[in-house]
């Protein structure tokens, strides 16, 4: 496996600076609970349940922090917004997610335009 393409969850982790306040040790415990409620997360998971994720995954997991904690997003607040394409996210929100990645996040809001394309081209 590409360690470039793949990360592990305490580096992912740590990339999104998802830790503790009060003694700094990262949460991974939050990024599985957030596997279990977003279906745009699906890491690999190898011998020893070992999780590993893709740039896909982590992309949505930034943006699934940012949502939650700095927009102040409940749960089904974010799963609504990121499964949702007619809810418009702001487009400073995935830039500041994703700066890095600009293609992949292009590529996301395509797939979204790409949908709504076809249901506007079904109802007719």
């Amino acid at each position: 496996m590409n360690n470039q393409i793949y990360k592990t969850i305490g580096e992912v982790a740590q990339e999104i600076n998802n830790s503790n306040k009060h003694n700094k040790k990262l949460n991974t415990h939050t990024l599985r609970f957030w596997e279990k409620h977003f279906k745009q997360i699906k890491p690999k998971i190898l011998s020893g349940n070992r999780r590993y994720y893709s740039k896909k995954d982590i992309v949505y997991l930034k943006l699934i922090y940012t949502l939650l904690k700095n927009k102040g997003f409940t749960i089904n607040g974010a799963k609504k917004a990121l499964n949702d394409p007619s809810l418009k996210l702001d487009d400073s929100l995935f830039s500041s997610v994703n700066k890095k990645n600009l293609k992949k996040t292009l590529k996301i809001k395509l797939v979204k335009i790409k949908s709504i394309v076809e249901k506007i081209k079904t109802n007719k």
